[in-house]
């Protein structure tokens, strides 16, 4: 059975040109600009420890927030689907990239610290989260009262 097919189309253009181009490394910026159609635009730079701007968002950066947010997304789809009302969602998620001098920058790890005060008790949330967000079986139903 053939899935559906989502296509996410973005725009990205470079904006640090001063004037030579990509001459000299250090000669240009790392500015750059991601854009959806009808969205705001979000402005993009290197990590600054590759000579990027801090006020901008890097590369790294948006690939934890995107692991983050979908994450959280399918976590929510799932509480709701077995009646955890979750009323709050905090994730302190951080990425890990690792330097190699023959292989450049890689992503080790994503990791999340999340906090998910719950209506009832909080614990529902962790035991859920816990047993690999996929079921609840019938004995934890009867255990705890998802719908208060």
């Amino acid at each position: 059975m053939a899935g559906k097919t989502h296509l996410y189309p973005i725009k990205m253009r470079w904006t640090g040109n001063t004037g030579q181009g990509t001459r000299d490394y250090r000669g240009y910026e790392r500015a750059h600009e991601y854009s959806v159609e009808g969205k705001p635009v979000i402005p993009g730079s290197s990590d600054p420890n590759f000579r990027g701007d801090r006020t901008r968002y890097n590369p790294e950066e948006l690939l934890v927030m995107s692991l983050s947010s979908c994450h959280m997304l399918w976590y929510l789809h799932l509480c709701s689907e077995n009646r955890i009302v979750v009323v709050d969602y905090v994730d302190d998620a951080i990425g890990t990239m690792m330097e190699d001098k023959d292989r450049g920058g890689f992503f080790r790890r994503a990791l999340k610290a999340i906090e998910l005060p719950v209506r009832g008790e909080r614990i529902i949330a962790t035991v859920f989260f816990d047993r690999d967000v996929a079921r609840t079986t019938d004995q934890s139903r009867e255990r705890y009262d998802y719908t208060r």
